[in-house]
């Protein structure tokens, strides 16, 4: 097999897809509190306010979205 020539970089920003979230199979946390979602599409994680679903959705990559689970754990979002 041979080898691409084409660079991958790290997707950032305005890098990242649009994703068709119209079938996308959304989840409260497990406890049903708070008023975010988040969705699995196509190894992204979307992530949308549960009280106004059409408004748009977050994007994160894998990578991010483990350091923004990371961060939330470590109080990190905590209000002071």
């Amino acid at each position: 097999m041979a080898e691409s020539t084409t660079k991958q970089r790290p997707l950032t920003g305005w890098d990242k897809p649009e994703l068709d979230l119209s079938n996308a199979q959304w989840q409260s946390s497990s406890r049903g509190l708070g008023d975010v979602q988040i969705a699995f599409v196509e190894g992204f994680i979307a992530m949308r306010n549960s009280a106004r679903p059409e408004s748009p959705s977050l994007i994160f990559t894998p990578a991010e979205w483990g350091a923004f689970v990371s961060g939330a754990r470590e109080g990190e979002f905590d209000l002071t």
